[in-house]
């Protein structure tokens, strides 16, 4: 039983995350974008939707035919309005599009 005013867990399950966050409309979507290789945590390709981030890590993760990098800033206990999402990350380089999409992971995209 968790006490009353301890802190919030120090972990999350990535793919929860990225839902919280609203990188993908469904937490199964998210699940799925992790394990097709799509997304990179701290410079090393994520294959399972179980991994854990922490605050501070580096998410590469794609957004339509964008490539965001983005620094986590908050794990989050809900996915709730989006400004409330938008507080979960920040920006830790502009957005670079994408050249050529692959096709593995190209109709993962357009349910986003």
């Amino acid at each position: 039983m968790r006490k009353t005013g301890s802190p919030g867990p120090t972990s999350r399950r990535l793919d929860q995350w990225l839902w919280f966050a609203r990188f993908a409309k469904s937490r199964s979507l998210a699940s799925r974008l992790c394990s097709a290789g799509v997304i990179i945590l701290n410079g090393i390709v994520v294959k399972k939707a179980g991994h854990l981030i922490r605050v501070g890590d580096i998410i590469v993760v794609p957004q339509g035919v964008l490539s965001r990098t983005i620094r986590v800033r908050a794990l989050g206990s809900r996915r709730g309005p989006s400004i409330e999402a938008q507080s979960l990350y920040e920006e830790a380089a502009a957005p670079a599009a994408v050249s050529e999409l692959d096709p593995p992971w190209k109709p993962l995209l357009a349910d986003n």
